[in-house]
Order: C-alpha cells, then sequence, then structure tokens
C-alpha cells in the first residue's frame, strides 16, 4: 500500500502537477520542548528534541567560459626494463585538434599515427610504419632418427621368477561387552 503511494506521489511530481520540494534538513541545535504526563499518572516528565527544518539552497555558478580554447602537451617513454617506448604530442587551437603518437610493434617496427580534427572534416587519422620488422630466427628442425631393431634378449634372463605372493596380516575381532551404566546410590 504504501509503495502505490509513493508512486502515485512519484509521477505526480514528474509530471509537473505538484512542484518538487528542496530537500529538508535538521538544524544543528534543536530546541527541546517539555511533555507532561497525563493528569493522574506520577512520572517524570520527559524531554524530546522538536525538529526544526531549514531548507537547503543550491547555490549554481556558471563555470567560466573559453570560446577559444589552446593547449600543448607531449610525452616520452621509453623502459629499458620491457622495451616498452612511445610518445605522444597534440595541439589544440579552438576547435581544431592536431596530433602525432607512436609505438614500437611487437614486431619491432615503429607504428606512428599522425591526426586532425575539427568541426568541419572531422577525425582524420593517417597510419605510417617504419622500420624493419625483426624477423625471428626458426629454431632448425630436430633430424629424424632411424628406427632401431628390437634388442635381442639372452634365454637366460628370458624367464621370469613368479610373483611374490601378499598376505594381509591376520586381525584379531573380539566381541567387546557392553557397556553399561550405573546410578550412584543416594542415601
Amino acid at each position: 500500500m504504501i509503495a502505490l503511494i509513493l508512486l502515485a506521489c512519484t509521477s505526480l511530481v514528474s509530471s509537473g502537477l505538484v512542484p518538487a520540494v528542496a530537500p529538508l534538513g535538521y538544524a544543528a541545535a534543536p530546541a527541546l520542548t517539555k511533555i507532561a504526563a497525563p493528569v493522574g499518572v506520577a512520572a517524570a516528565p520527559v524531554l524530546r528534541a522538536a525538529p526544526v527544518a531549514v531548507a537547503k539552497t543550491a547555490v549554481v555558478s556558471a563555470e567560466p567560459f573559453d570560446p577559444n580554447p589552446q593547449y600543448n602537451y607531449a610525452y616520452s617513454i621509453a623502459d629499458v626494463l620491457t622495451g616498452d617506448s612511445h610518445a605522444h604530442q597534440e595541439a589544440r587551437n579552438g576547435d581544431a585538434v592536431q596530433g602525432q603518437y607512436s609505438l614500437v610493434e611487437p614486431d619491432g617496427s615503429i607504428r606512428t599515427v599522425t591526426y586532425t580534427a575539427d568541426d568541419v572534416n572531422g577525425f582524420n587519422a593517417v597510419v605510417d610504419r617504419s622500420g624493419a620488422a625483426v624477423v625471428k630466427s626458426a629454431v632448425p628442425a630436430v633430424a629424424k632418427v632411424a628406427a632401431h631393431a628390437p634388442l635381442a634378449i639372452p634365454a637366460a634372463h628370458a624367464q621370469v621368477a613368479a610373483p611374490i605372493a601378499y598376505a594381509s596380516p591376520a586381525v584379531a575381532k573380539v566381541a567387546a561387552a557392553p557397556i553399561g551404566y550405573a546410578s550412584p546410590l543416594l542415601g
């Protein structure tokens, strides 16, 4: 039932029939009120904090707008330990962006991408590969070994001794008497 009421309230607010209200908060130091006990009952008075509603207003300030944004940046990484090597540079003047980045491919060649972007031509990139690809030498094939003739076993070793028999150890089965319980004598 409560879910149905909440759904109805939400749809009224989202449709614009009921205006949305700013969220409420509680004041830091609420006032205390004294509630007296009913007549005829000897009880101590109860003190409770009365909530004070405070409307919070959000101050929204517009961010500064730059009609002609400009920037330049560049970086380069060359890690000898891992072999990672790449670089990137980019410049922006208004709505036009120009840049270039390069990286070393797994085969050792260098891929360089030069790009431009503006509101007239969109994004355009030219990819260039330079440097010879490093070709790893193949492991030489192992020569096949000719099959050998079966070994001749001398007659003296041809007979095999009889297998040794295994006997499990004897286990004595003892029937144990049931354990009884006697209560102590109460005197």
